[in-house]
C-alpha cells in the first residue's frame, strides 16, 4: 500500500518519505 501513499502526495512529500524509508 506504499503506492497509495505515494500517489497521495505531492512531490516534496515523496523525496521526505524516501528519506524517511532510507531510499
Amino acid at each position: 500500500k506504499v503506492t497509495e501513499i505515494y500517489e497521495g502526495t505531492s512531490e516534496i512529500q515523496r523525496i521526505v518519505i524516501g528519506r524517511s524509508l532510507g531510499k
